[in-house]
């Protein structure tokens, strides 16, 4: 089932950045990559660390803490110390707003 909730508007976030969202007790990571929005769960399956406050490169995200990557689209880790992807989120755009499916 669909339960998509507005999370912003497309001028909230420039490419390239990530911003920490909170719905329903759920922090989640939401990504501006080449035009597209992508949202993850903020946290990293290693040590908790906030996602949306590490390093962006291309679709990668860097933890802050101990250097874990994720694939922003995929949520898949990428790298150690993390072992497990983190959840990801499926995004629709309504007029300028976006949505993210909870």
């Amino acid at each position: 089932m669909e339960n998509y909730k507005r999370v912003g508007t497309v001028n909230d976030l420039d490419d390239g950045e990530a911003k920490k969202i909170e719905i329903d007790d759920r922090k989640i990571a939401l990504f501006r990559i080449d035009g597209e929005y992508f949202a993850t769960d903020d946290t990293c399956t290693h040590e908790k660390a906030s996602l949306s406050e590490g390093e962006i490169d291309d679709e990668t995200v860097t933890c802050p803490h101990h250097g874990a990557k994720f694939n922003i689209k995929t949520g898949q880790a990428m790298s150690l110390p993390a072992m497990f992807p983190v959840k990801t989120y499926k995004i629709k755009i309504d007029a300028d707003n976006i949505m993210i499916n909870i």
